[in-house]
Order: structure tokens, then C-alpha cells, then sequence
């Protein structure tokens, strides 16, 4: 048994059923010509369903004090887990192209997971054309963010085609083995005994850093969002719109998705001297801008995003969650793409700089203060009057070889995140080998025709690419 931490069962807290706080997404396969589509489905699914020697978070369930989910919260072992409950098998109806393997994932999304069960499903999908299928992965946010997805992800695939496994992408030998395929890391210091009093002197000194630290990060904060000064940095709440993007939302999610090439939009980004991210953000400030002007509502002020930053160490597979946030100004108001682009990344450029001032430790403090007026405002359902943020965008390293699953192609890594009441839209992408990967996640009712920002985003990146000069931009 273990205690989640605070920071993990934040999650738990602000989950609703308008407001399912789960993560996941769509992999996208391309069997290998030797073998039967039938014998390998029914084989994975055998895998998939092995009952024993799970690795935590998929062997655990929430252990609750008579405080419920507002006291402290432990995670046990499940010694009677339903495997053929999590681990599913769904046939797409003809004449299952991508657009009912969305609609399908679409409402996978929208359901919650079962508190009294270990917070995962997993469903194998059939009934694509050409030898494809796909699995659909959900898992509660307070186990795993993207980078652990990730984590998992890269340990069930492999870069050889040919290699089988006989055991399990859930359980703690695949785990242990693809954690052995990192450096050894050096062992952590002894905690330091407190009736020392040179260690006493140590600890008031850490603990006096990350005060000066996190004040002077939570005064550059205040001073921009009150407007004097702030080194350009953006905020949340200040000066945010209220568009389609920032009403309450329901239950209900629409799931799309579309690859680029990586090539193509790295090129963007070097060529306004900047970085993929920035080119990511551009595309979506651009799609954003056109899918409100279809709805004649495109605002005076610009957009905001907020967009999550993995801290997390390279070699840490364990943590649950290790990210902070930062505020990308979109600019959506400025209809030159360059200009925009600009404006993007002078408000990028300002949120690196504030965290690349602070530890790791600094910017979890910080993170967890300056979050606190928007958990107040999801609690109380009041973030469509004051909205903190136009969308969440979000970018995640993934693969960067060609990974195969015991012989299937990876042709596609879709995420799928958590849209929030003010924030109905959520765009996350993982980058995957040659291709960037979005997934686009909305409220349904809030955020109608979502599947029309694919074609936006293409549009958008055209648009840089024009502004660029970067021929055969098309």
C-alpha cells in the first residue's frame, strides 16, 4: 500500500462527470503480412488479459478514508482484478474507416472509470481496412501524465519487427526490463540526520532557497498580470476572451485526429528561428483563429493556452505526474501569420526564461500557487465567466525511431487528453518517429464540428509556411 501524493490526487478532486479526468488516446498498427489478423488479435488480447504480475498503477486500486476522496488517499493491490473488464475487444462497423474509429474512441472518452476497480481500460480494435488495428488506452491522470504514458508505451513496443514477447506490456517484467535500458542511476543521498547541526544548516538553506526562488517567480507573475512589467511574461485570466472555447462543458467528447511531418514543421519553426514547439503553437493559434471566424466570433484580444511542461528527469518511469504549466500568448488577434508567430514565441521565450531560473522543487511550488485560482474556479463551476485559458496545447516527446508491437507496424500515436469547464478544447500532440501525432479533444456540445480544426491546422501551417517563403508550402 501506498500514499498518492497531493499533487496526484488533485485529479481525483476535480473530477466530475461533465469532467472525467483521464487520459489517453488511439494506437494505430499495421500488421505484418505472415500472420492471421484473427490468431494475432486473439493472442495480444491473451497477453493483455494475463492476470499476474501487474505492475503498479495497473495492479492497484484506491483505498479511501472515511474522509473519501478529500483525505488522504492510498493505492493497494487489487487481489481479484476482472482482466477481461479492462482489457476489451471492439469490431468497427462497415465499413470502418478512421471516422468510425474516432466516433468510437470518442465515446470510450466520455465514459468515467470505475472507482472501485484499478483505473484503466484498455480495448483492442478491429474492423480497419488494409491490415490495420488499434488500441484505445485510457488511464486516470492521477496515475500517469503524458510522459509516463509514454514510459509504458515505449516499453510494450520495440525497434525490431521481428521480436515477439511472451509476456505482457502491463506487467513488471516488461517494466523491469525496459527500465534496465536506462543508465543506473546514482544512488540517492542518505537523509541527512536533523540533530546535525550542519545538516539542520543545510536544510534551512534549501528551504530559504526555494522561498527567495518561488517569490521572485510569483512577483514577475503578479507584475504581469497586474500589467507593470512582467519581462513579457503571459498570465492566465488577464485579459481572456470568453469564446465557444471557454463555456462549461458536458459529459460528452468528440476525439479527431491528424499527422504532419515532422520534417515540415520543424522546418517551420527554424525558419522563424525558433522550435518545433513554437511551430506546433503557430498551427494551432492559426486553426483557433479560423474556427472562430467560422463562427463570427473571432475576439479583439488574443487567445491564451495554457500549455503543461514535463520536469520530469529522463530516467524517472516511476512518478505518476512531474509537470508544470506555462501561458503561451496566441495572438490570434493579429491576422499576419509572422507577426503572430512573433508575438508566440516573445510570450515563450519569457515562460522558458522564469523556469529555467528555478529548480525543479521551485517550479512545483510556484506551479502548485499560481493553479490555485483556477481550482477554485472548477470547483465552483464559475471558469466560463472567469476564464483562465482559451485551451490547453500541450507537446509530447514520443518515439523518434520506427517501434513495432510483436511484429505490427506503430503507424500513429493519437492522445487524447482532458477538456475542463473554460477550457472545452484540449490539443495534445506526441511526436513519433517521422510524424507529429495530434489529437484534438473536446466537449461536444461546447465545441461543435471539431473535427473541421484537421483541416484549420493544415491551413494554419500553409499560412507560416507562405509567410516563411518555404517553398512547395502545399
Amino acid at each position: 500500500m501506498r500514499l498518492m501524493p497531493v499533487s496526484d490526487a488533485m485529479f481525483l478532486w476535480g473530477e466530475s462527470r461533465e469532467m472525467p479526468m483521464h487520459i489517453g488516446g488511439i494506437n494505430l498498427y499495421t500488421l505484418p503480412d505472415d500472420v492471421d489478423e484473427t490468431e494475432w488479435l486473439n493472442e495480444q488480447l491473451a497477453l493483455l488479459r494475463q492476470p499476474g504480475g501487474l505492475r503498479r498503477p495497473f495492479s492497484e486500486a484506491l483505498k479511501l478514508t472515511p474522509l473519501g476522496q478529500y483525505g488522504p488517499i492510498r493505492l493497494e493491490p487489487d487481489r481479484d482484478i476482472d482482466m477481461h473488464y479492462h482489457v476489451r475487444a471492439a469490431a468497427l462497423p462497415k465499413p470502418g474507416r478512421y471516422r468510425e474509429m474516432f466516433e468510437l474512441a470518442s465515446r470510450l472518452h466520455s465514459g468515467l472509470l470505475d472507482r472501485t476497480r484499478p483505473l484503466w481500460e484498455i480495448t483492442l480494435i478491429s474492423g480497419l481496412p488494409n491490415r490495420q488495428i488499434a488500441t484505445f488506452k485510457k488511464i486516470h491522470h492521477a496515475l500517469m501524465d503524458g510522459a509516463a504514458s509514454i514510459h509504458f508505451y515505449n516499453s510494450m513496443l520495440s525497434t525490431d519487427r521481428a521480436e515477439r514477447r511472451a509476456c505482457s506490456p502491463l506487467s513488471v517484467e516488461a517494466y523491469e526490463a525496459y527500465k534496465r535500458s536506462f543508465p543506473t542511476p546514482k544512488p540517492k543521498p542518505l537523509l541527512a540526520n536533523l540533530t546535525d547541526i550542519r545538516a539542520i544548516g543545510d536544510f534551512l538553506k534549501e528551504q530559504w532557497g526555494n522561498s527567495v526562488g518561488v517569490t521572485k517567480a510569483l512577483n514577475q507573475y503578479a507584475a504581469a498580470m497586474f500589467g507593470l512589467g512582467g519581462d513579457g511574461l503571459a498570465t492566465p485570466f488577464t485579459g481572456v476572451p470568453r469564446t465557444s472555447f471557454n463555456r462549461n462543458i458536458t459529459g460528452a467528447r468528440r476525439f479527431v485526429a491528424q499527422s504532419w511531418s515532422l520534417e515540415r514543421v520543424r522546418a517551420v519553426g527554424k525558419a522563424y528561428d525558433g522550435t518545433i514547439n513554437d511551430a506546433v503553437l503557430g498551427m494551432c493559434a492559426g486553426a483557433m483563429r479560423k474556427y472562430l471566424q467560422s463562427l463570427n466570433e473571432l475576439p479583439d484580444k488574443p487567445l491564451k493556452a495554457m500549455a503543461p511542461v514535463s520536469i520530469r528527469p529522463r530516467d524517472d518511469v516511476d512518478s505518476g505526474n512531474s509537470v508544470a504549466s506555462v501561458t503561451a500568448n496566441l495572438a490570434t488577434h493579429i491576422d499576419d501569420p509572422a507577426e503572430r508567430m512573433a508575438a508566440i514565441q516573445a510570450s515563450m521565450n519569457a515562460a522558458k526564461a522564469q523556469l529555467r531560473a528555478m529548480t525543479a522543487q521551485q517550479i512545483r511550488i510556484y506551479t502548485a500557487i499560481t493553479s490555485v485560482p483556477q481550482m477554485l474556479t472548477a470547483l465552483t463551476r464559475t471558469a466560463d465567466r472567469f476564464p483562465a485559458y482559451s485551451a490547453t496545447i500541450s507537446n509530447v516527446p514520443g518515439p523518434r525511431e520506427q517501434m513495432y508491437w510483436n511484429g505490427a507496424r506503430l503507424d500513429g500515436m493519437y492522445p487524447a487528453s482532458i477538456p475542463v469547464d473554460g477550457m472545452a478544447m484540449n490539443i495534445t500532440q506526441v511526436s513519433n518517429n517521422k510524424n507529429i501525432d495530434f489529437g484534438i479533444t473536446a466537449c461536444r456540445r461546447s465545441v461543435p464540428h471539431a473535427q473541421r480544426m484537421i483541416d484549420y491546422l493544415e491551413d494554419a501551417l500553409v499560412e507560416l509556411e507562405e509567410a516563411a517563403g518555404i517553398k512547395g508550402a502545399k
